[in-house]
C-alpha cells in the first residue's frame, strides 16, 4: 500500500512537472509593419514580463523574425520583418499608448497591459507619428483617436475605416459602416494603422 501511494505521488509530480508553465503577464501584443500588419491586428494575448519579450512572443506565435542590436545604450530592436531601421526611420513601442523613456527589455509589464510595435519616420513632427486606437461606440459605429507618445489623445485628420474592402469616411472621428462582415481597422495619413475590430 505504502509502495503504491509512493509510485501514485511520484505520477503525479512528473505529470505536474511536464504540464508547461507561462511565465509572464498576460499582455496584447500588435507589431504594425511600414506596409501592414505583421502581426496580431486584433491584439491577441502573449505571456511575457517585458516589451521585448512582448516581441519575442508574438515572433514565435506568428514566425516573423526580428534582430536586437546591443550598444552602449542597452538593447536596441533594429528590424522586424523585413525592414530594418536606417537614417530617421526605426522600429519603437508603446505600452498602453505611451513612449516609454527606457528600453523594451526595461519595461515591466502587468496582465492587461497592450505592447503595440511599429515601424517609424522621425523628424517629420516632433516625437514619432501619432498611433491610431479604435473603439465600438454602439452598434456597428466606432470612434478613432490619435495618440500621441505621451498618451494624449486628439481626433485624427481624415481617418477612414477600412471594412470589407471599402473606405468609409470618418467624421470627427466617428463613422458607422453599417453591416459587415469583416474585421474594421482605421487609417490615417502620417498615422499608424490602428487594431482592428470586428
Amino acid at each position: 500500500m505504502f509502495q503504491r501511494f509512493c509510485v501514485l505521488t511520484i505520477v503525479v509530480a512528473l505529470a505536474a512537472s511536464l504540464v508547461p508553465f507561462a511565465s509572464g503577464a498576460r499582455v496584447r501584443v500588435r507589431i504594425e509593419g511600414k506596409t501592414t500588419t505583421i502581426f496580431g491586428a486584433t491584439e491577441p494575448r502573449v505571456a511575457a514580463d517585458h516589451a521585448l519579450g512582448a516581441l519575442e512572443s508574438a515572433s514565435l506565435a506568428g514566425e516573423f523574425y526580428y534582430h536586437v542590436q546591443t550598444s552602449s545604450f542597452g538593447s536596441y530592436v533594429d528590424q522586424i520583418g523585413r525592414f530594418p531601421a536606417g537614417g530617421t526611420s526605426g522600429w519603437v513601442f508603446k505600452v498602453n499608448d505611451i513612449s516609454p523613456p527606457v528600453g523594451a527589455d526595461k519595461v515591466e509589464l502587468r496582465d492587461g497591459d497592450r505592447v503595440l510595435w511599429y515601424f517609424a519616420q522621425f523628424g517629420v513632427v516632433p516625437g514619432g507619428p501619432p498611433t491610431l486606437r479604435l473603439a465600438r461606440t454602439r452598434s456597428r459605429c466606432y470612434a478613432v483617436t490619435a495618440l500621441d507618445d505621451a498618451g494624449k489623445t486628439r481626433k485624427p485628420t481624415r481617418a477612414v475605416l477600412r471594412v470589407d474592402g471599402r473606405t468609409v469616411r470618418t467624421q470627427g472621428g466617428v463613422a458607422c459602416p453599417g453591416p459587415h462582415r469583416g474585421l474594421v481597422r482605421a487609417t490615417a495619413p502620417g498615422a499608424v494603422r490602428s487594431n482592428a475590430l470586428s
